[in-house]
């Protein structure tokens, strides 16, 4: 199948955004799990969770920085990974940035993004509001936002995953990644779509947060309700107009959505059976693999285990540690 113009460009800035930030990025690793059998297929888990900042956005934060002239002030709005690993990137990049927090932020969230050095702003109570505030306070300064997904060089640092991947493993007939406003699975998406049409793409949901999906469905951007979640890393809403929602549209083959259940045993799982603790968005996309595995019996199949930042107070429960 002939892939867009839209995919194969996206495709095309992965490999510069990869040469760019390669002597910042050592690959991470490719695990097989505990099912991996003799002849290579089973299941293998893409380490993310052992990236520097602890989530793969370290990858996309690099891209947009070393894209932009070091004189060129950058402001965020994001409590979680995305803060965090713009903050990392930009102590190697050199870029002045700040970050705009809701004043609800957990203090050890804080904490670590004030001692990355960088200007830390609080606003509001709700996230939402930190964003467009972040948004106005860029237009007034002259800076440049960047969003944690609806940004083609952001987009472009997470392709460079699957690049590694296709290194890594000779055939992969699946790829499973949590969807959260979509910037992981389009950048991962576009560099297989380009290079393995033939590998599947899977974009799991959380139930109870799956605005992207509905998104896709619907054909353009839609409100869903949201709920808590396990796999918070995911929840929230999409820009209207985004460019990842016609990306995930073209890339994606197949979407699951999942219970907080299934999160769960998916979290249980890769503790247990496999030694690493991760955040629930990780658990997400292990979840569709374990409801449905004689489906994918003879394939390779990889996990994208997107990172390790938890809560302890969240997962202690879920894994009966407390």
């Amino acid at each position: 199948m002939t892939q867009s113009p839209l995919v194969l460009q996206q495709a095309a800035a992965s490999v510069q955004a990869r040469r760019r930030i390669a002597q910042w990025l050592p690959p991470t690793p490719c695990l097989p799990s505990k099912r991996v059998f003799e002849d290579g297929t089973g299941l293998f888990f893409k380490a993310e969770n052992f990236q520097r900042t602890g989530s793969f956005k370290f990858r996309g934060a690099l891209s947009k920085l070393t894209s932009l002239p070091v004189d060129q002030p950058v402001i965020t709005a994001s409590s979680g990974n995305h803060g965090i690993a713009l903050s990392t990137a930009a102590q190697i990049t050199g870029h002045q940035l700040a970050v705009v927090l809701p004043e609800t932020v957990a203090k050890d969230k804080l904490n670590k993004i004030k001692a990355l050095g960088v200007e830390v702003i609080l606003h509001s109570n709700d996230s939402g509001l930190a964003e467009r505030h972040a948004r106005v306070v860029a237009e007034e300064r002259g800076h440049t936002y960047v969003s944690p997904y609806n940004d083609a060089q952001i987009i472009a640092g997470q392709g460079t995953l699957a690049l590694e991947l296709l290194e890594q493993l000779p055939q992969i007939d699946n790829v499973f990644v949590s969807l959260g406003g979509g910037g992981l699975i389009s950048g991962i998406g576009s560099v297989l779509k380009a290079f393995s049409p033939r590998t599947r793409m899977i974009g799991v949901s959380a139930i109870n947060s799956a605005a992207l999906d509905a998104s896709v469905k619907a054909g353009k951007t839609v409100d869903v309700v949201h709920s808590e979640t396990l796999a918070d890393g995911c929840a929230g809403g999409i820009d209207e107009g985004t460019i990842t929602l016609p990306l995930v549209t073209e890339v994606v083959d197949e979407f699951i959505t999942c219970t907080e259940d299934q999160i769960a045993e998916g979290m249980r799982r890769i503790a247990w059976d496999e030694k690493m603790l991760v955040e629930g968005s990780a658990g997400l996309a292990l979840a569709p693999w374990l409801e449905d595995q004689p489906r994918f019996a003879g394939q390779t199949s990889v996990i994208v285990l997107c990172g390790a930042n938890f809560d302890q107070a969240t997962v202690a429960p879920v894994l009966g540690l407390g």
